[in-house]
């Protein structure tokens, strides 16, 4: 680090204000505060990711004194329950690796900070804290101390964070302005006009060239000497040190011609070269940014709620219908997807989804509930306070608790290739102009130069981003909603799917359901009725909507026991519905059926019997998934089945029945334990930890909110039958990154070979870098529209 620098935020240093402390100079007192704060809390590995990441913290007392307010500060937080509060706050001084380093460490920096995660994209981190250790105005004077003051504004929290940067814009305007106006005075030169008053101009144009460079060298060009900078200081080597080499081997070389009078230089190229990199730069932006696009709920999940309307009557409404003072019904299970008011009595809400606490908060009447609770027990209704929060389930769906950890094959191999790509690229251009200047002076310059530009591997850098993101575009526009891009390459690894039976293979529609034993009376039919209307179990849905309306009833307990039944006590009365096991009354009959057994204070009544339909194509389906997987079909029912399903199913197929949800779950741990990559297919609720211990897990949504992170894919159930061709679309999505690799090495190969031997001018290897890119793009995204075009790929 240089000496007349702070060792903190690398600004210069006057000698007046120079401070020194622990061998290290600073520009301030804050700096050296900073630095102090990291030193006592064992964090000074912050200055490994990279010299001088810091920022100088301002003086801000007095300035959030409105934090005491706790109106102020309830509108702030994301989520307040007991003393549990997370907040999200916008820092833009966020801007490197050290900056991420730091602020998911802020507990060890503040007592009473449990978690924090930063977004860098949106330059945003979310803190989770318990309000009795500190406060949200602690938090907010912490980050400002160490050079991370947060945008807080109450007018305008939203606006500010929506300002767009146009530096870029700017940037490509100056070099396009002095880019023109450089060729139109270079054209005597490259005409070789004889013409007295020009040879009498001559020096003057190329003064005039010179002056016209220099905003493009130094301000249009200033993002990559930054960059490399940067990149050197930290030991890395990024593709932007041999641009930003190339750039200055120009100007310094055309800078002697002029001076000794060896002609024009080539400020024309170097200016052209700038122009035309900042267009790929900004092609490249748009790209990300159409990759970036807000994941949010309407777009992702074909969930929906029950709203209770006036009349008393129910419907089922997409989330993002929901209005402020709606009146919604959350049954057992049910995530809460807005905040709101409890009017029932009392409710049990797990915010573990939220705050990673399994630990049920018991709520009563009047009591604020927040989105992303989950309701356990009996059936509560709520008011709404706010329509549903554009990217809050996503959020809750992409919690760092439910990912996955598993390695990515394609960015195991872009890394690889970046890792050596500059160091060998700077190589052959260094072995190249002592080839040459040798030979000719003008043309090892070219060639040096050329090298450093033709070979930038952004094209590389952008083929797997791009190719994932348009094949999540094309899913979700197939309604096959997945968590991230990630979920693309671990579709393709897949070699076993074990599917769920009931509300999985089979349809949650209603179907033809009898009942056999003693006759149900009108007073016990309303009981049934409303015990059932608190459960989220395909079987229990059916019978619910298969039970003629009754008068509403109040349940003073509900206990639903995920793949057995439910008990409950309503009206002095005591109802057990499910299994023939969990009612222990008598076994299955000869004839072995669906059935949901009914048993009231005590005495067995008799039981509905399903007579199960099965969805449309699942032999199609099953077929051509036999042809290149191991299927299973994993059922918590009986084996009444079995045999329709042996004449259904492919042969290979190995059914497994009477499995409880923990027996599912240790059923897929034994598949891997034997090497096989496995993807369950469930209904997302009595499969959830099945849906979890899976290599992949897919739930299969019927416009029932049962919203479960455990899951990485959600599809809509009219889809069901495409499967296969989600499969294999998704091995042809990874075959394309490949060939797309193939390309850019090639491209990189060809464009090298013609460099080193001097037959690719500088300007023309600025034209053609952007023009990579651009073909990488338009190959890929042909390529992932043209397999999405075709039904099957086998």
């Amino acid at each position: 680090m240089d000496a007349e620098n702070c060792f903190h935020c690398g600004n210069e240093i006057l000698k007046k204000d120079e401070i020194v402390f622990d061998e290290k100079k600073f520009c301030c007192n804050g700096c050296k505060t900073v630095y102090e704060i990291f030193s006592q809390n064992d964090l000074t590995c912050y200055y490994d990711f990279q010299a001088a990441p810091g920022a100088t913290p301002q003086d801000i007392q007095g300035k959030y004194d409105f934090l005491d307010n706790e109106e102020i500060v309830t509108k702030l937080l994301e989520f307040q329950e007991r003393t549990t509060h997370i907040v999200s706050l916008y820092i833009p001084h966020i801007h490197c690796s050290s900056c991420i380093w730091i602020l998911e460490n802020l507990q060890k920096l503040q007592p009473g900070i449990s978690t924090s995660q930063v977004n860098f994209g949106e330059k945003k981190v979310r803190i989770t804290f318990n309000s009795e250790q500190t406060s949200l105005k602690d938090i907010v004077y912490l980050l400002s101390s160490i050079g991370y003051e947060p945008y807080i504004s109450l007018e305008n929290f939203d606006e500010g964070k929506k300002k767009i940067d146009r530096t870029l814009i700017f940037k490509i305007g100056v070099a396009f302005f002095c880019f023109g106006n450089i060729m139109l005075l270079s054209f005597p030169e490259y005409f070789e006009v004889e013409e007295y008053w020009i040879d009498q101009y001559r020096g003057f144009f190329r003064w005039l060239i010179f002056g016209l460079s220099l905003p493009t060298f130094i301000y249009s060009a200033s993002g990559y000497y930054v960059s490399a900078w940067k990149s050197m200081k930290s030991g890395l080597l990024n593709i932007d040190i041999p641009i930003a080499l190339g750039i200055v081997v120009m100007f310094v070389r055309s800078t002697v011609d002029i001076v000794f009078d060896y002609g024009q230089g080539f400020f024309d190229s170097m200016a052209g070269l700038i122009f035309f990199m900042l267009l790929g730069k900004l092609f490249q932006k748009k790209t990300y940014d159409f990759l970036s696009f807000e994941r949010d709920y309407k777009s992702y999940f074909p969930i929906a709620i029950t709203k209770v309307l006036p009349k008393g009557d129910e419907e089922s409404v997409q989330v993002y219908d929901i209005q402020k003072g709606d009146r919604l019904l959350i049954r057992n299970q049910e995530l809460i997807p807005v905040d709101g008011i409890l009017i029932s009595e009392k409710a049990s809400i797990d915010y573990s989804f939220v705050t990673g606490e399994a630990v049920p908060i018991e709520k009563k009447s009047g009591d604020k509930v927040f989105a992303g609770g989950k309701q356990m027990g009996k059936v509560i209704e709520m008011e709404v306070l706010f329509s549903v929060s554009q990217s809050y389930l996503t959020q809750l769906w992409s919690n760092d608790v439910f990912q996955k950890r598993v390695e990515q094959q394609h960015k195991t191999i872009t890394d690889k290739i970046s890792r050596y790509f500059t160091p060998a690229l700077l190589a052959l251009a260094v072995v190249s102009f002592t080839y040459w200047i040798f030979i000719d002076v003008q043309t090892a310059f070219n060639v040096f130069t050329a090298i450093l530009i033709v070979a930038c591997p952004c094209a590389l850098a952008l083929t797997a981003p791009f190719t994932l993101g348009n094949v999540l575009r094309i899913l979700g526009n197939r309604k096959l909603y997945l968590k991230n891009a990630l979920v693309v390459e671990q579709l393709a690894k897949v070699d076993t799917i074990v599917f769920d039976k009931t509300g999985t293979i089979t349809t949650n529609k209603k179907t033809a359901i009898t009942y056999e034993g003693t006759e149900l009376n009108a007073s016990e039919l309303r009981l049934l009725k409303n015990v059932l209307r608190g459960s989220n179990h395909p079987l229990s849905r059916r019978l619910y909507d298969f039970i003629p309306n009754q008068e509403k009833v109040e349940t003073t307990s509900f206990e639903e026991i995920i793949g057995k039944g439910i008990f409950a006590e309503i009206e002095g009365n005591t109802v057990k519905l499910g299994s023939s096991q969990f009612l222990k009354t008598l076994t299955e009959n000869t004839h072995k059926k669906t059935k949901v057994h009914v048993e009231i204070n005590g005495v067995y009544k008799g039981s509905y019997v399903f007579n199960n339909q099965y969805r449309k194509g699942l032999e199609e389906l099953f077929s051509d998934l036999a042809k290149h997987y191991n299927l299973v079909v994993l059922s918590g029912d009986n084996d009444g089945e079995r045999r329709i399903l042996e004449k259904m199913l492919p042969s290979k197929t190995t059914l497994v029945f009477n499995q409880k949800p923990e027996q599912k779950l240790q059923y897929i741990e034994q598949l891997q334990k034997e090497g096989k990559n496995v993807m369950m297919v469930g209904d997302g609720l009595n499969d959830a930890g099945a849906l979890a211990q899976s290599n992949l897990g897919l739930s299969i949504s019927e416009n029932v909110n049962v919203f479960s992170p455990a899951c990485d894919g959600i599809l809509d159930a009219t889809q069901f039958d495409k499967i296969a061709f989600f499969m294999q679309y998704s091995k042809n999505a990874m075959k394309t990154i490949y060939m797309s690799f193939g390309l850019s090495l090639l491209y990189n190969v060809v464009g090298l070979s013609y460099a080193v031997t001097g037959a690719l001018d500088p300007i023309v290897a600025a034209i053609i870098m952007p023009l990579s890119t651009i073909t990488i793009v338009s190959f890929v995204t042909i390529l992932t529209n043209l397999y999405a075009g075709k039904k099957y790929f086998y």
